[in-house]
């Protein structure tokens, strides 16, 4: 049987531009998934048993990017 990879995308707009999360895995409790963020040129990865702690640090991660580099 062929195993066939999901991936949740999600979508945050912003008044300067879109941070992407991609999230890979999470299925089964306490198992290990991954979470990209992605805003502009700046990209972090992230893996961690829970969901929503892991997308949290992403998005912290993300944030703390933006506020110590006004370029972006």
């Amino acid at each position: 049987m062929k195993k066939t990879k999901e991936m949740e995308v999600l979508f945050l707009p912003t008044e300067k531009g879109t941070i992407k999360l991609y999230v890979f895995g999470f299925k089964a409790p306490r198992s290990l998934g991954r979470v990209i963020a992605t805003y502009h040129d700046v990209t972090f990865e992230l893996k961690g048993y829970k969901r929503n702690k892991t997308i949290i640090k992403a998005l912290a991660q993300i944030h703390e990017a933006i506020v110590n580099n006004q370029d972006i």
